[in-house]
């Protein structure tokens, strides 16, 4: 179960937090409430950020195990998930980082672990070199610190139309992104379940729950630029993961792992970039032991 904490992004953006936990058990006060029952207090705090186009229920399944031992919050960024969509907000790095940075201190759950993937991680990494006080550990999952250039986002601009909206069944979204994407190398469900988790009902079949033109303007903020100085910057213990078959190549992430003062390393088989969506099992595997290694007094 997840329980939704509002909190005020920079700029007034409300923003929705999901708190993680098991549903209650029968007699349990906070059952008549609807309430999860989490970690006991005082548990370290982790917030998981998501990528770019993604939500905070595609941390689920991770959420749920880190929430036996740990407060586990999801944010659901600006322009995502039931975040606020204004078309007047920024979506710069400042923003994104400022919202971070808001949640941690208006949860309560700082100084936490952040796990971020994609540009959720580069929002994670840019706030731990910017407020070490707010962060104790950092995963990083399936992003680059290599600038990826002009191209890059010339071609996700093709891609966004490329898309058949709208879907008229969800089965479409999880066939399309799912095989008949010109992305998709191969079959994969679980991207195309990924996809579908980002989708609503409107009057004329499924939709983003996001404005591509949003994305676009988020993505284009960090793009053009390489970002190893933040990297450098980052004091706290770091976990760089990788899935074998992601974005993130071995040589990058090494030499990630080299930048960062306090730096460790870690491939998931058979993963694409969707890592923890991916193999939820084998990700936990890596990242269970340093969670521990990191919080164990």
């Amino acid at each position: 179960m997840a329980r939704r904490i509002d909190v005020t992004g920079t700029g007034g953006v409300r923003l929705a937090a999901w708190e993680f936990g098991d549903p209650p058990k029968p007699g349990d006060p906070s059952a008549a409430a609807g309430d999860p029952r989490t970690a006991e207090p005082g548990a370290p705090g982790v917030l998981l950020l998501h990528g770019l186009m993604g939500r905070a229920s595609h941390w689920a399944s991770t959420a749920r195990w880190l929430s036996e031992r740990h407060r586990a919050v999801a944010l659901d960024q600006r322009g995502h998930g039931q975040s606020d969509k204004p078309p007047q907000a920024a979506f710069t790095r400042e923003a994104y980082v400022e919202d971070a940075e808001a949640a941690l201190e208006q949860l309560g759950l700082g100084p936490a672990v952040l796990i971020g993937h994609a540009m959720g991680a580069l929002t994670a990494w840019q706030l731990a070199a910017k407020r070490p006080d707010l962060v104790r550990a950092l995963i990083i999952c399936d992003m680059r610190a290599s600038a990826l250039g002009a191209a890059s986002q010339r071609e996700w601009s093709d891609w966004f139309r490329a898309w058949p909206v709208p879907f008229a069944t969800l089965a479409d979204v999880r066939k399309w992104f799912g095989e008949d994407d010109p992305w998709v190398e191969r079959p994969n469900r679980a991207r195309g379940a990924f996809y579908a988790e980002v989708m609503q009902e409107s009057p004329d079949g499924w939709r983003p729950v996001f404005e591509p033109e949003q994305m676009l303007k988020s993505r284009e903020t960090w793009v053009y630029d390489a970002h190893w100085e933040e990297l450098a910057q980052v004091r706290c213990p770091t976990l760089v993961v990788r899935g074998l078959d992601g974005e993130l190549g071995r040589a990058e992430a090494q030499e990630m792992v080299r930048v960062l003062p306090r730096g460790q390393y870690a491939e998931v088989a058979e993963a694409g970039h969707l890592v923890h969506y991916d193999q939820p099992e084998a990700w936990r595997v890596v990242v269970e032991p340093f969670l521990e290694g990191v919080l164990t007094p």
